[in-house]
């Protein structure tokens, strides 16, 4: 942490360099806390298929009731 001419940095130096390193520490952990939770939900919420068949009604026939309503 000295400079090129020995001397001692000042509080506000050290001050400034501690706060980086903890900030680069807080994004690395949000960033791991983030992608535990994405891989989590993907795994949990799988995209399921529609249902298709006589009995389920198409996007038209819905809209349409809902302007009737």
């Amino acid at each position: 942490m000295q400079d090129e001419l020995g001397q001692e940095p000042t509080l506000a130096e050290i001050e400034e360099e501690v706060l980086a390193e903890g900030r680069e520490w807080m994004r690395q952990r949000l960033q791991q806390r983030l992608r535990e939770r994405a891989e989590r939900i993907s795994q949990t919420f799988s995209p399921r298929a529609r249902a298709t068949g006589a009995s389920s009604k198409s996007d038209a026939e819905v809209a349409k009731q809902r302007r009737k309503d």
